[in-house]
């Protein structure tokens, strides 16, 4: 079985995020740490998990971003992850999800695959959609947000429970479909020392938009369909209150901030 595995790299969720004084739409990358993507990491370990239940298969992680972008790949391979493809070109880094699915959905397209697997979102824009629309570009069926799945090889097809509001839905497929995994799945994997070793050495072969047959107007670089126009911090939060006090002089009090505050 040929899994494809979409990744991205993001900054670290403990960093510190500052705006770019200067252009506001984007942050200032300067002493941050960029890792995988959390949501991602289940991915890659389903791919993994699967491989291994099957006793077969290829896995391969794909990456859309900037030269930096490598990392991510890298720590993707010493997951254990079978190759990985970066693809980069001026301006990719502004892409937007329509952009990145189009480029993606033009190179997978290119490759045999049984199943393609993302993160059900990044955790630095929360868009969620490169998945959803990647499914519509190939034509193929998806299943969002998936906190388990099972994989009939023989006949090509899956069972995907997926969470929706207060509950879950099992959704059947035939293969190849998009998936997008969440926090539930499965528990990812720590990459061994010698899989890091590897990683550091393994060859990642990069992939311009030229490569894969696009170029600026049909990858959707020049026209945009999203376009961050600012980028703001939220608001401090005001310090909490404490009531101090008999039981119901208290109670009295906590009621009336209350509706001060419009809240009851």
């Amino acid at each position: 079985m040929n899994i494809i595995v979409c990744v991205k790299q993001v900054p670290d969720t403990e960093a510190i995020i500052q705006v770019d004084s200067v252009d506001n739409s984007r942050i200032l990358e300067e002493g941050i740490t960029f890792i995988l993507n959390p949501y991602d990491e289940y991915a890659v370990e389903e791919g993994l998990l699967i491989r291994e239940r099957l006793g077969e298969g290829k896995v391969t992680a794909v990456t859309v971003g900037p030269s930096r972008s490598e990392s991510a790949l890298r720590d993707a391979l010493a997951l254990g992850v079978d190759t990985a493809v970066h693809i980069t070109d001026e301006g990719i880094e502004s892409a937007d999800p329509f952009a990145v699915a189009t480029i993606l959905s033009k190179f997978i397209s290119s490759l045999p695959h049984d199943l393609i697997l993302c993160g059900r979102q990044a955790v630095d824009d929360d868009f969620a959609q490169v998945p959803a629309i990647l499914a519509e570009l190939l034509g193929l069926p998806q299943a969002m947000f998936v906190v388990g799945l099972e994989i009939d090889s023989q006949d090509m097809k899956c069972k995907a429970r997926r969470e929706v509001d207060g509950s879950h839905e099992v959704v059947e497929m035939v293969l190849p479909a998009v998936i997008t995994c969440s926090r539930g799945l499965n528990e990812p994997r720590y990459p061994s020392i010698r899989g890091k070793m590897q990683a550091k050495k393994a060859e990642i072969p990069r992939k311009s938009l030229a490569d894969i047959g696009l170029d600026v107007e049909s990858a959707g670089l020049a026209s945009p369909k999203v376009k961050v126009r600012s980028l703001g911090l939220p608001p401090s939060r005001e310090a909490g209150k404490k009531l101090e006090g008999e039981v119901d002089d208290v109670v009295k009090v906590l009621v009336e901030e209350l509706k001060s505050r419009k809240l009851l």
